[in-house]
């Protein structure tokens, strides 16, 4: 069972992945920077956890199981920002995740100018950066701390 010290550390920790969501919403809508398709994709994880967490702080069930998966979420989420960094910088070239839609089509004037003017927003442009560093290289921070973190509790699980 989940010691007490322990349901508050996963409160904060609920907190700071909830004000990192805000913060991402805030730049799209607030300031206007529209994301990419991966920058949606990295929101998954970070949703996903928050029910997880929620689960082991009211439920109480499956909790060295759900701790596991919590770390496994946030590996995921580490190498997908990975792969996108590496997009950014060049190193990786882009993926089908990132291209606009099939130009391929036979499409009318109309449709056209309709995907025209929601046209995709390229994975390798950062559009906004926090004391200079992108989103994508702040996720692999914060996701990478996240999986160890939760990987620790699962390995220390028997000892609380």
């Amino acid at each position: 069972m989940i010691k007490k010290t322990n349901n508050i550390f996963l409160f904060l920790i609920l907190f700071i992945i909830s004000v990192s969501l805000i913060i991402v919403f805030a730049v799209e809508y607030g300031l206007g920077h529209q994301p990419c398709k991966l920058c949606i994709y990295e929101r998954i994880p970070y949703i996903l956890s928050i029910f997880f967490i929620l689960e082991l702080i009211l439920f109480k069930r499956n909790e060295k199981i759900t701790l596991l998966l919590i770390s496994l979420i946030f590996a995921f989420s580490a190498i997908l920002a990975f792969y996108h960094f590496g997009i950014e910088q060049g190193l990786f070239t882009e993926a089908f995740i990132c291209e606009s839609k099939n130009s391929s089509e036979n499409l009318s004037k109309d449709q056209l100018l309709e995907q025209l003017k929601q046209s995709a927003i390229s994975c390798k442009d950062v559009n906004f950066k926090i004391l200079g560093f992108s989103l994508a290289s702040i996720n692999i921070i914060f996701s990478t701390v996240m999986s160890v973190i939760f990987l620790r509790l699962f390995k220390n699980y028997e000892k609380n």
